[in-house]
């Protein structure tokens, strides 16, 4: 049996301290605790309409061969309002109004000549410039670093499976993970090359498995994986020799992916992070207000007016 298909709903949380599933509450804006984690104090480049609701909102980018499957996966980690696009269908937002995003993983490739996916390179560039907080999984990871002007190359030969990683015990993604960690893998593309200016901070023999660049993150792994997406992307790997292929298989275990489910702690970590951008964005707010206010000399309610148009 399957942790996920076990009784009363276990999934393996053992490591945090709560159960996620997505919800649709509108949630509020964003800005930057930059790289040392200091928040920002200039006004913010976006802000999301707010109802007063605490929830984070999310922007989904899903890029998956099976949409409601990732969907499914993704809200199971993100405690958060994600609203999800389904990019490979032209899908993409209208908006910079998100309080942060996510980019899937996907069966294409960010080198690929396809409309889509210039599309959505276009859109993420400007939501990065933005000030719009990333994560990208595996696809999304190579997006954001092509994107962010790194390089992204096919492998000789791709990594699937549970495998190790480590991390430099650095980066606040993956605080609470031990240095060397498990972790399910499959891609047949890596970054060959950080973005200018990007910090690694987790790799493997295969290459780089995390980075980040002021508020975009980057892994390559798939810390959202279950048993069964594991073994289903396993068996659908027509390219895979079949005594590869049954090894992958025999490692999906419910041992190796109680293991895997401690790199689940970074859904958190990124959370908590966009929720400090939030409330740098806010502060800055208040701030240039009460500036605005100082500066016209009157707390009237015609000068608040006239500046809250």
């Amino acid at each position: 049996m399957y942790l996920e298909d076990a009784p009363f709903g276990y999934r393996c949380h053992d490591f945090r301290s709560r159960t996620a599933f997505g919800r649709h509450v509108p949630g509020r804006s964003d800005l930057e605790v930059a790289e040392g984690d200091r928040p920002v104090t200039e006004p913010p480049t976006a802000t999301s309409g707010s109802n007063g609701s605490s929830e984070l909102r999310i922007a989904l980018l899903n890029a998956a061969r099976n949409r409601a499957s990732n969907r499914r996966n993704f809200e199971r980690e993100l405690e958060a309002d994600l609203v999800e696009y389904y990019c490979p269908d032209g899908e993409r937002p209208e908006t910079f109004a998100f309080d942060g995003c996510v980019i899937t993983g996907s069966w294409s490739s960010v080198y690929w000549d396809r409309p889509w996916i210039d599309a959505l390179k276009e859109w993420v560039g400007e939501a990065i410039d933005a000030g719009l907080p990333f994560l990208g999984v595996c696809y999304g990871h190579q997006l954001l670093a092509d994107v962010l002007g790194g390089r992204v190359e096919a492998m000789d030969d791709s990594e699937i499976g549970y495998r190790p990683v480590e991390h430099d015990g650095r980066s606040r993604l993956l605080t609470g993970v031990d240095e060397e960690f498990t972790v399910f893998t499959t891609h047949a593309d890596r970054v060959a090359k950080a973005p200018p200016g990007a910090t690694v901070f987790a790799e493997n023999d295969y290459g780089i498995h995390g980075f980040r660049k002021d508020r975009a993150f980057g892994v390559q792994f798939h810390p959202e994986y279950d048993m069964s997406t594991a073994e289903r992307v396993t068996r659908g790997k027509d390219d895979l020799a079949d005594e590869r292929r049954r090894s992958i298989l025999e490692g999906i275990t419910a041992e190796n992916y109680a293991a895997a489910c401690e790199a689940k702690q970074l859904f958190d970590n990124y959370l908590e992070y966009v929720r400090e951008v939030r409330t740098a964005a806010s502060d800055a707010r208040v701030e240039t207000d009460a500036a605005a206010e100082r500066g016209t000399g009157t707390g009237s309610a015609a000068g608040s007016s006239q500046r809250r148009r």
